[in-house]
């Protein structure tokens, strides 16, 4: 059993990345390998509506020249996904809306690569618009048909200076009850 997780902030261990770890944690506790990949510098581009997807029926995007198809790859072949993100103007970072964008077509494309993987949202945000974060996120899942395991609270830290994370308790304990969640989801479905 694997959970992989997209970092899409541009520091690349800062609190998403830190909030991750905690979820990896508990994961890792029962026996669930992960793997984190950082997202937030690549250049990647979101859909350009080019149909290679649809036409091929490949699992690939028809756009080859940023290493999106790798990330593709990595999510399909994961029983559990993460996306994590900062909070960017209230809502998520460019690269994760053209991850979301992307991976989105292209399972759509191709009889729906994700169904039934169990997907989880972390965010960290400075002050506000952690909500819509969050929720863009989980609207990925919902419509990939992906199951979303539930903690204690949203699953958001807020973090502004690279490791504030570690002085949120709430923040821990929620991506620490997410983690084991997310096990307890990915055990009992098989996902």
């Amino acid at each position: 059993m694997k959970v992989v997780a997209f970092n899409g902030s541009p520091r690349a261990n800062g609190n998403t990345a830190q909030s991750i770890k905690f979820v990896f944690e508990e994961l890792e506790k029962e026996g669930i390998h992960t793997e984190l990949i950082n997202i937030g510098t690549k250049k990647l581009a979101g859909c350009i509506a080019c149909l290679k997807c649809k036409q091929n029926k490949d699992r690939k995007c028809g756009a080859t020249d940023d290493g999106m198809n790798e990330l593709i790859t990595k999510m399909a072949e994961a029983d559990g996904v993460i996306i994590g993100s900062p909070v960017y103007f209230g809502n998520v970072t460019a690269n994760v809306k053209a991850l979301i964008e992307r991976c989105g077509y292209v399972s759509m494309a191709n009889g729906g690569m994700f169904v039934r993987k169990a997907g989880a949202a972390v965010i960290s945000v400075r002050r506000a618009g952690s909500n819509f974060t969050f929720a863009a996120i989980n609207f990925f899942f919902t419509h990939q048909q992906m199951m979303i395991p539930g903690s204690t609270y949203w699953n958001m830290t807020l973090s502004r200076d690279p490791g504030d994370v570690n002085k949120d308790e709430e923040g821990i304990k929620t991506f620490r009850n997410l983690g084991k969640n997310m096990a307890w989801l990915i055990k009992k479905t098989g996902a």
